[in-house]
């Protein structure tokens, strides 16, 4: 098959066309029929048509281009397979719950998820590019692209086996007070989103392999390097947007104001890391700073009853009685009495 030139040489117009088709034709179907199921199914499967129609544009079908197609695909369809088994199961998204009656917030939601399918994908849409491929391509098996085959089968393995342990627990678990800290979850406490960070730069280390390694200059030598935009989009907004501000501190503030096993969960938030997976005999009595910075548990992530619990007897609670909680930034990350806890 002959490549094919659609509106621009780097199939960017050509994918966000049809990322915006493709969201706002799924957005019709939530909105007019207040339903929630194939809102994440939507999502992920946008990868898979991007990935599907750029390789067969491009008309060079490279070991290259066709592994990192595979790779996206293989993401994108997993996670709305998944996505879309979890959300039958439990009949709706909850968070919805303020937006699907109203058009324009939940367009809004549609909106970013174009931008977030489009942005992402872009490692993939370059790579398959003419403004690429007109270039020769060094031998798929280089240095880089063996290192993104190991991270990616790494990040798919932790995404995927979390999410089952996940689902396992919750599903299995009669005791609300019980902690998920089997498998991956021992070692950190959001094993998908580290799998599905290293996935995404996986997948740019294989794309750019061909500027890497000097094949392609010019323009497009720029082009394949700026698609890191993709994981770091991805990677931000787990950290800032809708991924860890909405798990730790809200998770935390519920378990605590229900009484909840907060001391054993307080208990596993000191021992075990946020994102990078760690030995928790080795995080628990690590330093705050370290924590802090080389380890990503910012401050915005951290429970304080004291400061942020909504219960009007927080310090009272936190006073009464020889409990023992968690206050890293007077301990140096070690329990200490009768304090508020800073995880």
């Amino acid at each position: 098959m002959a490549e094919v030139h659609a509106l621009d040489d780097y199939y960017l117009a050509i994918t966000l066309l049809i990322t915006i088709a493709y969201q706002l034709f799924f957005f019709s179907i939530a909105f007019s029929l207040k339903f929630d199921k194939l809102t994440d199914f939507a999502g992920g499967t946008n990868f898979v048509v991007l990935a599907i129609i750029t390789l067969a544009f491009s008309g060079h079908h490279n070991a290259r281009q066709i592994v990192v197609s595979l790779f996206i695909m293989l993401w994108g369809a997993r996670l709305s397979g998944f996505l879309l088994f979890r959300i039958i199961k439990t009949g709706k998204d909850d968070r919805f719950d303020d937006l699907r009656g109203d058009f324009f917030k939940f367009l809004g939601f549609w909106v970013f998820q174009m931008i977030w399918v489009w942005t992402v994908s872009l490692p993939v849409t370059v790579l398959n590019s003419p403004n690429v491929t007109q270039y020769s391509q060094p031998d798929f098996g280089t240095g880089r692209d063996i290192a993104g085959v190991i991270l990616f089968v790494i990040g798919f393995v932790m995404e995927t086996v979390s999410d089952a342990q996940k689902y396992r627990f919750k599903t299995q678990q009669s005791d609300k007070g019980a902690i998920c800290n089997v498998g991956f979850f021992a070692w950190t406490r959001h094993p998908n989103y580290f799998g599905e960070i290293i996935m995404q730069f996986s997948i740019f280390m294989i794309a750019v392999s061909p500027a890497a390694y000097g094949y392609v200059t010019g323009q497009a030598y720029n082009a394949l390097y700026a698609t890191i935009i993709g994981p770091l989009l991805l990677t931000a907004l787990l950290l800032f947007g809708s991924g860890l501000p909405l798990q730790e501190r809200p998770g935390a503030k519920k378990r605590y104001e229900s009484g909840n096993n907060w001391e054993g969960y307080s208990q596993w938030l000191h021992r075990t890391s946020i994102l990078i997976p760690f030995p928790p005999q080795l995080y628990a009595p690590m330093p705050t700073f370290l924590k802090r910075t080389v380890f990503l548990e910012f401050p915005m992530y951290v429970f304080d009853p004291a400061k942020h619990s909504d219960k009007s007897d927080e310090v009272g609670r936190v006073e009464e009685g020889p409990r023992e909680t968690v206050d890293h930034e007077q301990s140096g990350g070690q329990p200490v009495r009768a304090q508020p806890t800073h995880l």
